[in-house]
């Protein structure tokens, strides 16, 4: 098979899993009230289970990037898909508050490999020059799911229940684990040619870090490190608010019914998707206007979150529905112009071999924005009865992670510290 062929297999592969991936993230949300009202749960206990998740897939961030540096993305995605499918089928038995989070603790660990796998096998697959654009179509699943699951999911929450839902989810990994581990191979696995590797590798940096914790110590010596760190938890922050309360919002803020809430909660997602694959492309059209690839994905970083903050707070102060989920729908735009471009940014400045390292890092600090994202939304909700301080909380997040970005991730990881 030439390179293209497995190219296209690897991206449609990153893809499905990555949907699937977010199907499962968004279950809880898309079923918080029916969650709630079935197991009894206050506003500020369902923040505590919406932030479950996002606290274990943060924690096992840098035990995650070490294993894929190590032993590969495929062996160490399969295994995660594997784990996360079983958590998530758990979840539809659980019969109380604990148990539920336990099984969103489980779902965290085994989901924790995805992405930072995902951007490795697009640095493995991809010359340094090119790499936006994939990584941005693989990043665009992280938005593309989000879309889908409202209507989806709220679709076989009302026919079947909400355990049901959770079961089908689960089912759906389980598929995607065995397509992974029996099609996916890396280019040195799959019957490529020595020179056409030596062209996807020719323009990577040299490695000067050591493996395990020693190439983390190192990372973490460059400024451009804090920044990225600091910086994703604004863009993980923003995200996972929408993410988490939008459907929950809808309902008890602009009183709309379940089934309207999940339908109208698509199209900020929809928005988002199409930020997520906007953002590699205006990486690729800056690079072509003679940018350097680095900072080509940094300034689709800072403007979108910007963007994101502005409208986020306009949408919580606005009167009318149509106006607020028009002002949300351009929000996550720049939220995932944002998260596409971050995740690309560690593919484009580190060496190759520390790229799932660098990833992890910077995904420790967008779980932690991830995991006080419902956490801090759910204690708001509950002590003022609104939604608006939370939006505007994360609004002023957003754009002042644009500026952490802007001033300190300009030079690549290696260049100085």
């Amino acid at each position: 098979m030439s390179v293209g062929r497995w190219r296209n297999l690897t991206i449609t592969l990153l893809v499905l899993a990555g949907c699937v991936n977010y199907f499962d993230r968004s279950a809880v949300s898309i079923g918080n009230p029916a969650i709630r009202e079935s197991l009894h749960l206050s506003y500020a206990q369902m923040g505590v289970l919406l932030s479950a998740f996002a606290w274990a897939y943060g924690l096992a961030q840098l035990p995650a990037g070490a294993l894929v540096d190590r032993f590969g993305p495929r062996r160490t995605l399969g295994v995660g898909l594997i784990l996360w499918s079983a958590a998530q089928i758990s979840a539809s038995f659980v019969m109380g508050f604990n148990q539920f989070i336990a099984a969103r603790i489980a779902l965290g660990l085994g989901e924790s490999p995805m992405y930072i796998g995902g951007t490795r096998v697009c640095a493995d697959w991809y010359r340094l020059s090119a790499r936006a654009l994939p990584i941005a179509i693989f990043n665009a699943s992280s938005a593309l799911a989000p879309a889908l699951a409202p209507p989806l999911l709220t679709m076989l929450m009302l026919a079947f229940g909400w355990r049901m839902m959770f079961l089908i989810a689960g089912v759906a990994g389980l598929v995607v684990a065995s397509l992974w581990v029996a099609f996916y191979r890396a280019p040195e696995d799959a019957g490529i040619n020595a020179v056409q590797i030596a062209l996807i590798r020719a323009e990577d940096r040299a490695d000067e870090a050591a493996e395990g914790r020693s190439r983390i110590l190192w990372l973490l010596k460059f400024r451009t490190t804090w920044a990225m760190f600091l910086g994703f938890f604004g863009v993980v922050y923003i995200s996972w608010l929408y993410a988490t309360w939008l459907p929950g919002y809808l309902e008890t803020q602009r009183h709309l019914s379940v089934a309207s809430a999940g339908f109208w909660s698509a199209v900020p997602m929809v928005a988002g998707f199409i930020g997520a694959v906007a953002g590699g492309v205006f990486a690729r059209i800056l690079g072509r206007l003679g940018m350097e690839p680095g900072p080509a994905c940094l300034a689709p970083i800072a403007a979108g979150m910007v963007l994101a903050g502005c409208c986020t707070i306009a949408a919580a102060l606005v009167a009318g529905l149509g106006a607020a989920i028009a002002l949300m729908a351009v929000g996550l735009f720049g939220a995932n112009v944002a998260s596409s471009c971050g995740w690309a940014l560690a593919a484009l400045i580190a060496p190759n071999r520390s790229v799932a390292t660098l990833e992890a890092v910077q995904n420790v600090g967008g779980s932690l924005g991830g995991a006080l994202a419902p956490f801090i939304t759910g204690m708001v909700v509950q002590s003022t009865g609104s939604f608006v301080p939370a939006f505007v909380l994360a609004g002023a997040i957003a754009i002042a992670s644009a500026a952490i970005y802007w001033a300190g991730a300009r030079r690549p990881v290696g260049s100085s510290p």
